[in-house]
């Protein structure tokens, strides 16, 4: 039996895709340092701005109705390392 390896893609963050945005809830892994987003090539998920499945690299320049938001990264409670849920940077 073959094992088959999924292939991923390194994205810089600034590029609208879905994968890239904050309102995606898909699977990936965010290099705050680098600014990059690692995510499977055929991985798909959900747009919580508009409650539907997409894929991570939908390319969202040519959805007029997508509110696309940069990814940020989630304040901390003042004085502790704990990621205040709920709020954006």
């Amino acid at each position: 039996m073959e094992k088959t390896v999924e292939k991923k893609l390194i994205v810089p963050a600034e590029v609208k895709v879905c994968a890239t945005c904050s309102y995606w809830d898909g699977e990936r892994q965010v290099d705050e340092e680098f600014n990059l987003v690692v995510v499977a090539e055929e991985c798909r998920g959900e747009c919580l701005a508009q409650e539907k499945a997409s894929g991570g690299l939908d390319d969202v320049r040519h959805m007029p109705e997508c509110a696309w938001e940069p990814l940020q990264a989630d304040p901390l409670e003042p004085g502790g390392d704990i990621p205040v849920e709920g709020k954006r940077a």
